[in-house]
C-alpha cells in the first residue's frame, strides 16, 4: 500500500476484517469512500466488543487521530486482544504517516483536496 487510492481500494475489498470506527458520521464517510465493512460504536465498548468477539478473528479499528481517538483506540485493542482477536494496525499508521488527518469523518473531503491522483 503505497498511495491513499491503495490504502482505499484495499479496505474497500477486504472483506475478511470488520472496520471499527467512532461514530455514525466516520461510517458515513467511509461508506463514501466505497468501504462497507464498517460498525460505529454507539453504545458502550463492553457491548461492542460482546457483539462482535465472536464473530471476527481480526478487526481494523479507525478511531480518530486525536487524543480522545486514541484513548478510544487503546482501549478497543486491549479488549479484543485479550479474546485473541488480532488488530490490523496497517490503515491507521498509513494515515498517521501519510495524512495530517485527525478526524475519520473528514476523510472524503481530505482525500479530495489533496491527492489528485484519487480515482
Amino acid at each position: 500500500m503505497r498511495t491513499i487510492n491503495d490504502w482505499v481500494n484495499e479496505l474497500a475489498h477486504n472483506n475478511y476484517s470488520l472496520i471499527i470506527v467512532e461514530g455514525k458520521k466516520d461510517k458515513i464517510a467511509l461508506n463514501k469512500l466505497g468501504i462497507e465493512n464498517v460498525n460505529s460504536i454507539n453504545e458502550p465498548i463492553y457491548l461492542v466488543i460482546e457483539k462482535l468477539v465472536n464473530h471476527n478473528k481480526e478487526i481494523i479499528i479507525l478511531t480518530d487521530l486525536d487524543r480522545e481517538g486514541k484513548k478510544i483506540y487503546a482501549k478497543l485493542k486491549h479488549e479484543f486482544q485479550r479474546y485473541g482477536i488480532k488488530i490490523n494496525n496497517k490503515y491507521r499508521k498509513f494515515l498517521i504517516k501519510h495524512t495530517k488527518i485527525t478526524q475519520i469523518e473528514g476523510l472524503p473531503t481530505y482525500i479530495k483536496n489533496n491527492f489528485k491522483e484519487f480515482l
